[in-house]
């Protein structure tokens, strides 16, 4: 018999694979410890997701749409980096699981939808096709997820929290500007064609392409 959706159920499910990823990565996440924090039975999680990597698909599937459509309402790149690290400070377990692992399969050939709406956003300021900013909005983005991370992690409160935040922002502000004069340095090699960012399965970070198949990580997850 198919299950019947319920959204309510799926949703305790994921927060709960979320919490318990970012408490003890891989050895916490198991299906019978999802169950429990759920408040729902083993067999119940069973019949929505096959193993643990379903969930894990399933979970940064949903916070990549959350996230794209936190950024969305935004219309420069700073008023993004704000909701960004609102979004990440918000969801906190949810986006550490996000990005565990981003630059492995299966995660770096999904679509990255956050990264290349925020890379658009440099548009406006800089003109020109957005693809030839990989490597600023590289730049720019690490200093919001190390941040995000800092953050988090460093459990920052107070006017800690604040300057912290507000330091990337001016950060990025001046990484930007310096980029529009054309007074930004650029270290190391050049950027290689054969690295690609945030385009799917086109994407690659050592010149082999997308392997069709489970990755490794993945077959590790599904030994439940």
């Amino acid at each position: 018999m198919p299950r019947h959706p319920n959204p309510d159920l799926e949703g305790r499910i994921l927060e709960a694979a979320s919490r318990l990823w970012a408490r003890g990565g891989e050895r916490a996440l198991t299906m019978r410890a999802v169950a429990k924090m759920a408040g729902t039975t083993t067999p119940t999680v069973y019949q929505r997701y096959r193993h643990r990597g379903d969930i894990l698909s399933a979970l940064r599937m949903e916070t990549s749409r959350q996230l794209i459509e936190t950024l969305r309402p935004a219309r420069t790149l700073r008023q993004s980096a704000e909701r960004y690290l609102q979004f990440a400070l918000e969801h906190s377990y949810a986006y550490e699981v996000l990005f565990d692992g981003v630059a492995k399969s299966p995660s770096l050939h999904e679509p990255w939808p956050s990264f290349r709406l925020l890379r658009e956003r440099l548009r406006p300021e800089l003109g020109a096709g957005f693809r030839q900013y990989t490597r600023l909005m590289l730049a720019l983005w690490s200093v919001m997820h190390g941040t995000a991370m800092l953050v988090i992690r460093g459990r920052f409160e107070g006017a800690l929290r604040i300057q912290a935040l507000h330091s990337c922002l001016d950060a990025i502000d001046a990484i930007v500007y310096a980029t529009k004069l054309k007074q930004a340095s650029h270290a190391g090699p050049k950027w290689p064609s054969t690295l690609i960012l945030g385009e799917g399965k086109r994407s690659r970070v050592s010149g082999v392409p997308a392997r069709k198949g489970k990755s490794r990580r993945v077959r590790r997850l599904t030994q439940t």
